[in-house]
């Protein structure tokens, strides 16, 4: 115990992504007094590089779509992809998530945050009972200049450029030259774009959208946020978290935290020594850089549980020469293109969600070498679609052997160290596969979701398109991910447990400090960012009720 308090608040929040920020806005609209501190000197956290989209079953606006979903329809889809990991995903922790969907939206409806959905975007196991279209929602591109120069403290340099882009815009913008429907949805950003700036607007979309709108929120509520400001120790008395000592730069300051202390700082996936000791792999993470595992281990040191340790929200990865990852998605879901390991044979299919795309890649890697694989693309693939990473990095790939290009198949294999006869092989088969529309391998472009990321001039299955016309590339492939899925086990308050399953009074988690309620699967587009702010949330709630 300290010998005196620097501070005392009602709820100390640690992080500033959408758990903290989500926790910090309900907290403070309820009365309390919040402190919000952020160990990293940028706020905004992974959401802010991520998409922006959340995954929230029987939200408001799905009326207006027509789409009739509810509690029970959505359960019963959780139990069907997530099934039976544990009590991080729960039926209790389930039923808490999908039942405090309204109410976390009207909360944030009503201090500002402007919701759309993204009416297209199917959940990403749509022919499974419960699966739906349309239950992901996004924020409208925010006008950053309303933060002022706080704005400048934000991770959205790290991000994607200041565009007012939306989820729902990116599965046709990536194709806007190639098809009529991708060049109409191109031809209306490029007018949302000219709008705002006529307007003198600095719009952002995406996760830059989501956590802008949120710190704006915050600001607005008069809730102070410190940067450079990390957690260092839990203080505990009687069993029971009543504050915190937090870095104030060559100083610790202890803070009385009155209703509790939630943990809303991420996960471990930078944590170099953590990834090899629970994956395996030194992680080739999209996450923002702060994700070290602090709050996780500071958790454990006061006898928290964990669980979901060697898991992450996977996908696939273009190692980038800066030493990044780019996440990889609709390149290799559009046609005239595969995923090979390293022998050229092709061993999952390329449409398939992203995690579990990652877990395939680690899976075939404990038999075959997959750790790289490769996308094979041939010319059509890379005049009709953006290629994120080779946009914005291929002639760098190009020296760094991260892109190889031949004229022939057999001249990309040799030059990827593979027998010719075995990837001309697998072309061959791939190929007949285009021509008849039907992947009898690997189920290629069966479901909405393949089809979602397809090019529907290409026939007779928008994502078959044969490797005929060279020159061929191969893009090397690692397992990516947006972030670690293991952490602190919660109930479904946002409660921390012990390692006897018991409440540790005081103290909450969410985000991915938390063993994530969604298990080993990822049941549609924001199924990341949803459960960390309607769990930041509830925990929330339930401090401010003690």
């Amino acid at each position: 115990m300290p010998t005196h308090w620097d501070r005392e608040v009602d709820l100390l929040v640690a992080g500033t992504g959408a758990a903290g920020l989500t926790a910090a806005i309900t907290a403070r609209d309820a009365g309390a007094d919040v402190l919000v501190v952020e160990s990293t000197d940028k706020w905004g956290g992974t959401t802010t590089l991520s998409g922006g989209g959340l995954w929230l079953p029987a939200n408001p606006l799905m009326a207006g779509l027509g789409a009739v979903d509810s509690v029970q329809n959505a359960l019963r889809y959780l139990d069907e992809v997530v099934g039976d990991v544990g009590p991080a995903g729960s039926p209790a922790r389930r039923r808490a998530f999908v039942e405090a969907v309204p109410g976390f939206f009207g909360l944030l409806q009503r201090l500002g945050v402007r919701w759309v959905a993204a009416k297209d975007y199917p959940d990403y196991y749509p022919d499974r009972p419960g699966g739906m279209i349309g239950r992901s929602v996004e924020v409208e591109p925010f006008d950053t200049r309303k933060l002022g120069e706080w704005f400048a403290r934000s991770r959205a340099g790290e991000g994607l450029p200041p565009l007012p882009l939306k989820t729902d815009d990116v599965w046709l913008l990536a194709r806007a030259w190639s098809t009529p429907d991708g060049f109409v949805r191109g031809a209306r950003f490029v007018l949302r774009s000219l709008l705002g700036a006529v307007r003198r607007r600095r719009l952002y979309g995406t996760g830059t959208a989501l956590s802008a709108s949120l710190m704006h929120i915050v600001r607005t509520q008069g809730t102070e946020v410190l940067l450079d400001a990390p957690v260092v120790d839990l203080v505990v008395e009687d069993g029971a978290v009543v504050g915190a000592l937090v870095g104030a730069g060559e100083e610790t300051m202890a803070v009385r935290a009155r209703q509790g202390v939630l943990l809303g700082a991420g996960g471990f996936a930078h944590n170099a020594e953590w990834r090899k000791r629970h994956h395996g792999i030194p992680g080739y993470s999209s996450a923002a850089t702060g994700d070290q595992g602090t709050a996780i281990a500071l958790g454990q040191k006061i006898g928290a549980d964990v669980a979901l340790m060697d898991d992450a929200w996977w996908g696939a990865g273009v190692p980038m020469p800066d030493g990044s990852t780019q996440f990889v998605l609709w390149e290799r879901s559009f046609p005239y293109s595969i995923v090979v390991d390293g022998t050229g044979e092709r061993y999952l299919n390329e449409s398939e969600s992203y995690v579990d795309f990652g877990h395939h890649m680690l899976e075939r890697d404990e038999a075959v070498r997959a750790v790289p694989s490769w996308l094979v693309v041939e010319r059509r693939h890379r005049r009709r679609y953006l290629f994120t990473a080779l946009a914005v990095a291929g002639r760098k790939l190009r020296r760094a052997g991260t892109l190889v290009e031949a004229a022939t198949v057999e001249e990309l294999a040799t030059a990827l160290g593979m027998e010719p006869a075995r990837l001309r092989a697998t072309v061959d088969r791939f190929n007949r596969f285009a021509a008849t529309g039907v992947d009898e391998d690997f189920g290629r472009g069966r479901t909405a979701y393949d089809r979602y990321y397809g090019d529907p001039t290409v026939r007779p299955n928008p994502n078959l398109g044969p490797l005929e016309r060279g020159p061929f590339q191969a893009i090397e492939l690692v397992p990516g991910d947006l972030g670690t899925k293991g952490g602190l086990l919660t109930d479904e308050h946002a409660r921390v447990l012990d390692t006897d399953g018991r409440v540790i009074p005081g103290l909450y988690a969410a985000g991915n400090t938390s063993a994530s309620v969604m298990g080993r699967t990822y049941p549609g587009a924001g199924a990341t960012i949803a459960p960390a702010a309607i769990f930041g949330y509830l925990g929330a709630r339930h401090a401010t009720a003690r």
